[in-house]
């Protein structure tokens, strides 16, 4: 390993008081300017188009499909086999435009921020340095992982796995300081709308799960693990792995009543349930270790703090969940520019209370 990796990988309480404010220093002012992408830019939903999104410094790339705005019934029926509880009372939600990852996050993506791999290869001459490194590299990263986080299913092509949903947030922080394009988390009721693609439907395919196998993987044919991404069929809109493979942060807080108050409204546009506390924090979709009835498109489920029960450290990690080797996340990017509170809201929620947990963890570290 070279000495400009060793800097990039290591905790920021092994360096010096000069070394931190290099690795991490105050943004400029302002925004970063948008990278300029074929395809990216829209003036209205209309002229909405798929592209690629390369991150700088680096040859990964991924896809961002465009989602068009609409309304649709968030929750399932009481009549759906595998109904909860908490999927209901259905309520009418309006959803504005976006632009949603084909896939889930994989690790050749997220590894560059985990890891600070677009810093190691600037530090050694590999790569140019865009504008936009200076706002990128202000951005809080992982630690480095007590254990490989793929637990031997795989890196290259496979989804990214074990973040807490703090790290998936923090991600999103990093990659649109990266590119200039503001990326978050998928509300609830977007990645619902999304992975419904128009359909009512259990499952974006019908409600027959016998054909799950075509379009997901489950426990029924996983055989214990995470697969590559895109290996089945896609939704209608062109979304991959939306049921099964990993389940997938978003940005709600959990809460069993949410569907109840936006159901009293008559119609709600663009809801969120608004964190209040660490846990639960919604996932959806399913996964590589779920049955068919929890891949469902209306299916729930939230974090809990027994996803950190192997993790070695006290206090826990905030940016990985050891136990959860089933929840990965996918990226979404809203047409519509949103203003400051709401990149705050959808980056920075709790921080306060990480960076606390955070500084008692490096303090412990230490004795």
């Amino acid at each position: 390993m070279t000495l400009a990796l060793a800097l990039a990988l290591a905790p920021s309480w092994l360096l010096t008081a000069q070394e931190t404010a290099k690795k991490f220093p105050d943004p400029p002012a302002g925004s970063p300017p948008a990278l300029e992408v074929a395809g990216a830019e829209a003036a209205t939903a209309a002229d909405m188009l798929a592209y690629v999104e390369r991150i700088p410094n680096t040859a990964i790339a991924f896809r961002m499909l465009p989602i068009p705005g609409g309304s649709f019934r968030i929750g399932s029926p009481d009549t759906e086999a595998g109904h909860e509880e908490q999927e209901g009372p259905q309520a009418e939600v309006e959803i504005a435009p976006f632009w949603m990852e084909e896939h889930e996050v994989t690790w050749d993506e997220f590894r560059i921020f985990q890891f600070s791999l677009d810093r190691a290869l600037r530090a050694e001459g590999k790569s140019a340095a865009v504008p936009q490194d200076a706002w990128a590299d202000a951005v809080s990263r992982p630690t480095p992982p007590y254990v490989p986080m793929d637990f031997g299913m795989g890196v290259e092509g496979f989804p990214a796995i074990c973040m807490t949903d703090f790290a998936a947030r923090q991600y999103t922080k990093w990659l649109s300081m990266k590119t200039g394009r503001v990326y978050r988390l998928p509300t609830e009721a977007e990645w619902e709308y999304a992975c419904r693609a128009g359909t009512a439907t259990a499952y974006h395919f019908g409600d027959d799960a016998a054909h799950l196998g075509e379009h997901a993987w489950t426990f029924e044919n996983s055989e214990g693990a995470y697969h590559k991404v895109m290996g089945k069929q896609p939704n209608p809109w062109g979304l991959y792995d939306m049921h099964g493979n990993v389940a997938e942060w978003c940005l709600d807080q959990l809460r069993p009543g949410s569907y109840g108050e936006w159901a009293e409204l008559g119609r709600v546009s663009g809801p969120l349930a608004a964190p209040t506390s660490i846990y639960p924090r919604v996932v959806r979709g399913g996964s590589w270790d779920e049955e068919a009835p929890f891949c469902r498109s209306a299916s729930r489920r939230g974090s809990d703090k027994e996803w950190k029960i192997q993790d070695p450290q006290f206090p826990k990690s905030i940016w990985y969940f050891t136990d959860a080797r089933f929840v990965g996340f996918r990226i979404v990017r809203p047409l519509a520019p949103p203003s400051e509170e709401e990149r705050i809201r959808c980056w920075e929620a709790d921080v306060a209370s990480v960076r606390e947990i955070e500084q008692k963890q490096r303090q412990g570290e230490r004795s």
